[in-house]
């Protein structure tokens, strides 16, 4: 569908793939961890129809640079300084898991850039109960750098509370999409996030799962495209 290309963002190499007319408004896309921008590739066709699409991999992750330093707001600041490499003033911001969470802070962060936010089973930034342990690396190559997945587990255990405080300066209308209770992610936990965001709506597919751009596809675009509809 599209080659991949690079962009420099402050001390790392960061990769893309970008889908679409170059007039249609952006779109960009943050995967969850262990994965980069071909887990999209599902759902691409369709957001194409509106918009000009660009799917990131994350410090860490498939053809971008795995430098070792990881965290939320590294993460964060990389999808600012991509915006800000690529010339992106307004975007929709669109994320599953970590890159939600990525999406959550970007918002917060630069409301300014973000104009609709969509967020799809966000890891919420409130500490893990029981805590997380970080397994041991598989055998093998990955397709990402395995110390991500232990700086995921540090500080879902011990998150900043100033992020789960900044919820209230996200000026974007925001949407959170759950997967019901066949997810790990505590459902009530979303409800919770929804209501401490000014302008967002939360939509669950249930039976979907953590992965519901990949479980449902249809159902996941139908809400995508619900939201981004003006004055839906």
């Amino acid at each position: 569908m599209s080659d991949v290309q690079k962009v420099q963002v402050g001390e790392v190499q960061l990769a893309y793939r970008v889908w679409g007319e170059e007039a249609a408004p952006p779109a960009v896309l943050l995967h969850c961890l262990g994965e980069d921008g071909e887990d999209w590739r599902g759902v691409v066709a369709r957001l194409t129809a509106t918009h000009r699409v660009y799917a990131l991999d994350q410090r860490g992750h498939g053809h971008s640079d795995w430098p070792g330093e990881y965290g939320f707001e590294r993460w964060r600041d990389d999808v600012i300084g991509f915006l800000a490499a690529l010339g992106l003033e307004r975007v929709t911001l669109i994320g599953h898991s970590l890159g939600a969470v990525a999406a959550l802070l970007a918002a917060e962060a630069s409301p300014e850039r973000v104009e609709r936010l969509i967020v799809e089973e966000p890891a919420p930034p409130v500490r893990a109960e029981p805590p997380l342990e970080v397994p041991e690396a598989p055998e093998g190559p990955l397709a990402f750098d395995w110390r991500a997945k232990a700086a995921v587990v540090a500080e879902r255990n011990a998150p900043d509370p100033a992020w789960w405080s900044g919820l209230a300066g996200i000026a974007a209308p925001t949407l959170v999409i759950g997967g019901g209770p066949t997810s790990h992610i505590p459902q009530s936990h979303l409800a919770d996030l929804v209501d401490r965001i000014p302008d967002a709506r939360l939509v669950t597919i249930d039976g979907a799962g953590h992965l519901v751009h990949e479980e449902r596809p249809l159902e996941f675009l139908a809400a995508v495209n619900t939201f981004l509809t003006p004055h839906a």
